[in-house]
């Protein structure tokens, strides 16, 4: 079905931007909710939920190689149960990729486009995935490679761009109210962790298997640093109004001015922004392509690529009716979902996996025993 392959680092690079892209101005604002002083905590915390979900999904691919999520889960619980929770799967990466559309359009437009229609947003986003996934996953990992600097780069000068606005005093008191509020706030942020679950879709098209695990938790690593610096940046420079704002990033980025010329950098923080959208759109439809034809057991995923298209497209209006809903969605709905989808699932089914492959060796032993007796 694919006969591209990358390598564990080239993943690594697909899946940081995958998670930080839509971290980044959202999260502090939903985090400041919780904990005002605090929210530079919670990435720390809900990054247990980041090694967790590497871990299962790494230990599910060794249990089940060369084969993705969709064509183990049928093996682990049979074919029709498999069928079942694999559709539920699948329909959960079309809405949220129709969320991470919706969302990106409704920061384009509300941002900077703002006469201009959001279906032709959303679109030309979609046009440019799908013609990136149907050169393959090869394609796909050399442009994470090619992304990644100018993704990474202006958001770290950024930081250091903001220093002579921070007020360090913004981060007192600490733990005003106990551990609690950044532990609620870890719980959100944790919906954004548990999307390192993408990564067993292209676990069988890997060059270096045994790099992998290395590879993958210092991204979690890099993910909870550049999140805490994140959350630190909003806090130095809007202090406690940073939960009413909605992508409070974008209005620290105002904030910076050199001489006369060099000031309200907002385009930069878009320039990140649509990069690291196009690398997490381009990974989720990815997975979502080929976890379909597998459902559907089709011998070429590139003929459900426009169909697909179509639906993600139609899903990013249906999904979410305004950003008033997407924001309140994120606070309460998305991460248990996302947990739940991502890490608690398919901790069950390695359980699952673990006791079936246990109770088939001993099987095997007791019939290997009997024969020689």
């Amino acid at each position: 079905m694919e006969k591209g392959r990358i390598s564990s680092l080239q993943l690594a690079m697909l899946i940081y931007p995958t998670i930080v892209a839509t971290a980044i101005l959202s999260v502090p604002s939903i985090t400041a909710h919780y904990a005002p002083h605090d929210l530079w905590m919670s990435p720390i915390f809900s990054s247990i939920v980041g090694f967790a979900t590497v871990l299962i999904s790494y230990k599910l691919y060794k249990l089940y190689p060369k084969e993705t999520i969709i064509q183990s889960v049928e093996k682990i619980i049979g074919k029709v149960p498999g069928k079942i929770i694999g559709f539920f799967i699948l329909f959960f990466y079309i809405m949220t990729t129709g969320e991470i559309l919706r969302d990106y359009s409704s920061f384009i437009v509300g941002s900077f486009l703002f006469k201009t229609p959001m279906v032709v947003i959303t679109g030309t986003m979609v046009l440019l995935c799908a013609a990136t996934i149907y050169a393959g996953v090869e394609v796909l990992g050399r442009l994470a490679q090619l992304f990644f600097p100018l993704f990474v780069i202006p958001l770290f000068l950024l930081f250091l761009l903001l220093i002579p606005n921070y007020d360090v005093g913004n981060i007192f008191p600490i733990l005003e109210h106990g551990i609690v509020p950044p532990l609620k706030g870890s719980i959100v942020l944790g919906g954004w962790f548990s999307e390192f679950f993408l990564m067993i879709f292209f676990l069988p098209f890997l060059k270096d298997e045994k790099k992998v695990l290395k590879h993958n938790f210092t991204n979690v690593l890099g993910i909870m640093v550049t999140l805490v610096l994140v959350n630190l940046t909003v806090l130095f420079v809007l202090g406690i109004t940073t939960a009413s704002k909605v992508y409070p990033l974008m209005n620290v980025g105002r904030y910076i001015s050199y001489g006369d010329f060099f000031e309200n950098l907002e385009s930069v923080i878009m320039a990140v922004w649509i990069v690291g959208a196009f690398i997490k759109i381009s990974v989720a439809y990815y997975a979502l392509v080929i976890g379909t034809a597998q459902w559907l057991n089709l011998s070429d995923y590139k003929l459900i690529i426009w169909p697909i298209a179509i639906i993600l497209v139609e899903f990013s209006f249906w999904s979410l009716p305004n950003t008033m809903r997407n924001f309140m969605i994120a606070i309460i709905v998305y991460a248990p979902y996302s947990i739940f989808m991502q890490t608690i699932l398919p901790f069950f089914l390695l359980l699952i996996a673990l006791f079936r492959n246990r109770k088939k060796k001993k099987t095997q032993t007791t019939s290997n025993t009997s024969k020689s007796t």
